[in-house]
């Protein structure tokens, strides 16, 4: 029996799958919500996405599984750009006091990457400007809480960039827009596309499991 991409934690594969099972029984792991094929906030990204999408939706996010298997770093340019890219998405459809959070670990990011990729104080990326730009009154708290706060990278790692991740993922889910469901699929579409540019797969899909898998959900002609 093949999983079924489903809501939250299963026992094992009779039960159904979420995105970060499915990823585990095809790169042929042990059966985990978290396995080690794949970066662990970018593993987070995936299950909060497979989790706040509706039930309907749900199965386009079956191929999206392969591309998550064998992106893992430890390079911390990936919390970065995984935190950047979900806070960016998110911030300008986010409730008011998820915007705060948002744009607070956004500013924390780009203080990273500032020292990261020896930049000068203070640069933002074009997206995180645009994005800060769509929400000038949350924009203005965070400068105001982020000045004179010391940003390391163990503590943005361990504190900010998990909160940013489920915070944007309940921002977008909640959102007043037309189709969230479209928008949290972009969200983990593009991150994961962020994270693969940063490294080189290690790992491999075995293809008869995932053919068979694209049959069962209907989501790739047999």
């Amino acid at each position: 029996m093949l999983p079924v991409l489903s809501k939250g934690k299963h026992r094992n594969a009779r039960k159904g799958a979420c995105f970060m099972e499915f990823a585990s029984y095809l790169a042929g792991e042990r059966w985990s919500d978290h396995p080690s094929c794949t970066h662990p906030l970018l593993a987070a990204v995936a299950r909060l996405v497979n989790d706040a999408i509706s039930d309907e939706r749900r199965p386009r996010l079956a191929p999206l599984v392969p591309s998550v298997i064998g992106v893992d770093s430890d390079d911390p340019r990936m919390d970065v750009h995984i935190t950047l890219r979900v806070a960016q998405t998110a911030l300008p459809v986010a409730s008011a006091e998820r915007q705060r959070v948002l744009a607070v670990a956004l500013l924390s990011a780009e203080r990273i990457l500032d020292e990261l990729d020896h930049r000068p104080a203070g640069t933002l990326t074009q997206r995180s400007r645009e994005a800060l730009d769509k929400v000038p009154v949350a924009a203005r708290w965070a400068y105001d809480f982020a000045e004179g706060e010391q940003t390391t990278m163990k503590g943005f790692q361990r504190y900010a960039a998990p909160t940013a991740v489920r915070c944007a993922v309940e921002g977008v889910a909640n959102a007043c827009v037309a189709d969230p469901d479209a928008l949290l699929h972009e969200l983990l579409e593009l991150t994961i596309a962020d994270c693969a540019r940063l490294v080189e797969p290690r790992g491999s899909t075995d293809p008869a499991r995932w053919a068979d898998a694209c049959r069962l959900t209907g989501t790739v002609s047999a």
